[in-house]
């Protein structure tokens, strides 16, 4: 009952927060505000649940509640896309590329390096740790690429580039919207079907075996689940790097069970609030002087040093 007590206060909560994001200084303007903050909310629910849900399932495959799929390099993957494009385009170029074409490529893009990288999983005994640091390996490779192409771009052109590197909520499609929407749901569907499995995998890898679940095979459809998520989010809006540290953190910090069953849907409510309540304050409170993602790597980082220090002790 407790467990159930706190999923309906913080769903109440979140309803509480979309209906005064969606409702807040509209000055009667319906017909202009709900479309527009409609497509705003939706995407933003649609990021909080790839994010928040693909760093638990990551976080419950690893056994590691201080790893995010981000360390498998795709952030880095993804702005050293944007940057060859500046590159090859230029700026003008860039902007004016087809953006469901451009959504696709680094999409597929991702995903294809996502599943190259889990080619290095056997099934000995440290195939996770191994793919972690081939997966860290390439995106330092990454970054330093991106960097020598930054430096070789127009400089005029350089802040194109750099924009990039931050989350961007304000620019909306609908036509992508829909179909990560559509995506979004096929996998919450397949992830709670798996939760008892989860349930099981937390235990540890040797355990897991023994209860009969098939480690191996299903380790795979994870992280395949895992990357398909952020390459989606990463795609629509830009790199997040700790947003899903930081909602995971809160949930384990305040969640009654180690059940999916329960954290699953604690983690999106979470992560939902965060982004909706944050990009609220930055809207009508603040009047956009700021970008939102900043705020989160910088909390998210805080929180990843005080995890790291709170482990070591």
């Amino acid at each position: 009952m407790r467990n159930n007590r706190l999923i309906l206060l913080l769903g109440v909560l979140l309803v509480l927060v979309c209906v005064f994001f969606m409702r807040y200084n509209t000055n009667g303007n319906w017909d202009f505000v709900l479309p527009f903050r409609g497509k705003k909310l939706l995407l933003l629910l649609l990021i909080a649940y790839t994010i928040g849900i693909s760093t638990l399932l990551f976080q419950t495959l690893t056994n590691n509640p201080i790893l995010t799929p981000s360390i498998l390099g795709f952030d880095s993957l993804y702005l050293l896309v944007q940057s060859l494009l500046v590159f090859l385009f230029g700026g003008i170029g860039f902007t004016q590329l087809n953006i469901a074409g451009k959504f696709a490529f680094e999409t597929i893009l991702m995903l294809l390096g996502a599943l190259l990288l889990f080619r290095t999983l056997t099934k000995n005994n440290n195939d996770l740790a191994r793919m972690i640091l081939v997966g860290i390996i390439f995106g330092v490779l990454f970054r330093s690429l991106n960097n020598l192409l930054q430096r070789m771009i127009d400089p005029n052109e350089f802040a194109i580039a750099q924009g990039s590197s931050f989350a961007n909520f304000n620019t909306i499609n609908v036509t992508l919207l829909w179909i990560s929407t559509a995506i979004t749901l096929i996998s919450a569907f397949w992830i709670w079907r798996q939760r008892f499995k989860l349930d099981i995998l937390l235990l540890g890898r040797d355990r897991a075996i023994g209860l009969g679940l098939e480690y191996h095979q299903f380790s795979r459809h994870l992280l395949i689940c895992c990357a398909f998520l952020v390459s989606l989010s990463t795609a629509l809006v830009g790199p997040i790097l700790f947003l899903g540290l930081l909602v995971c953190a809160i949930t384990n910090a305040i969640s009654p069970t180690m059940h999916h069953s329960y954290r699953i849907p604690m983690t999106f409510i979470i992560s939902a609030i965060t982004l909706v309540s944050g990009q609220f304050l930055f809207e009508q409170v603040m009047k956009m002087q700021g970008v939102l993602s900043v705020v989160i790597e910088f909390v998210g980082g805080l929180v990843f040093i005080y995890l790291m220090l709170k482990r070591a002790k």
